[in-house]
């Protein structure tokens, strides 16, 4: 497969950042995307809604249905997945996009902040995941994709902010054990993080606009997240892949395109967990 046109992609988190990026993507080969997020009324801070994303991802080509959706609620993540298929006759695609950081020590983390980063990140990965599936099953080509990282469990990645690290390496385990647990059903799982930092709100709110300059746009993550979407499901699955990797195997050499004017490859913060 070499796209994604007609394909149905159900993004959580896609009012913005990532998720939106993917959906756009998505939308040039003329799929539909399903906008799964919270985000209805003008956030304060943060830029754009589940309907501002709409009409990106329609101006881009796609189809876009928004849907206000809280991951952590099992009868709205049931709800909207149904919506979607009746909508498009199927679900093809799920990208566990949404989560929640904050990277505080132990003693600097609030209950209910672990448990935001917990219900969000891994039980509304889990969660979304167990209420696709029954669609996916249908689709020629199903894919499950988390936004998580490789399981690289050295303590400096868990040392300055364990729950947060607890939160996304869930997200990560997922995708280990449901390629395996559903193999035989032709549906791939698989993990994309990137190799430097993304320009996203998230960057924004921990290091302003000078830190946000330092990083990758969040194109690259979704031309990667492309390669592995239109992947043969049966034969690329519980894969822990990083962005420039994938695009290289595909013989991309030229990085600078997700770069911001005038920063430097070698400028470039490095991500997470890598």
């Amino acid at each position: 497969m070499t796209d994604l046109s007609g394909k149905t992609l159900f993004i959580t988190g896609a009012s913005r950042g990532i998720g939106l990026a993917i959906g756009k993507r998505a939308a040039q080969d003329g799929a539909n995307v399903v906008i799964a997020a919270k985000t209805a009324d003008p956030h304060p801070k943060l830029k754009g809604t589940i309907y501002t994303a709409a009409e990106e991802i329609e101006a881009a080509g796609g189809k876009a249905l928004p849907l206000v959706v809280d991951v952590r609620d099992e009868d709205m993540a049931e709800k909207a997945m149904k919506q979607a298929a009746d909508t498009f006759g199927g679900i093809d695609i799920l990208v566990n996009n949404a989560s929640a950081i904050s990277l505080t020590g132990t003693l600097e983390t609030p209950m209910k902040r672990y448990d935001l980063m917990h219900q969000v990140n891994v039980r509304g990965t889990y969660l979304c995941s167990q209420k696709a599936i029954p669609y996916l099953k249908n689709a020629d080509n199903a894919h499950v994709l988390n936004l998580s990282p490789p399981l690289n469990f050295e303590d400096r990645w868990f040392k300055p902010h364990v729950a947060y690290s607890m939160a996304k390496y869930g997200m990560s385990l997922c995708v280990l054990g449901m390629a395996a647990e559903f193999k035989k059903t032709g549906i791939a799982f698989n993990a994309l993080w990137p190799k430097t930092a993304i320009d996203t709100a998230a960057m924004d709110m921990i290091g302003g606009n000078r830190v946000n300059k330092l990083c990758r746009k969040p194109e690259i993550m979704a031309d990667a997240a492309h390669v592995i979407l239109t992947s043969k499901a049966r034969e690329f699955t519980g894969q822990f892949c990083v962005d420039e990797e994938i695009l290289q195997a595909v013989g991309v050499t030229d990085f600078s395109i997700y770069r911001h004017e005038g920063i430097k490859e070698e400028e470039l913060l490095p991500d997470f967990f890598l």
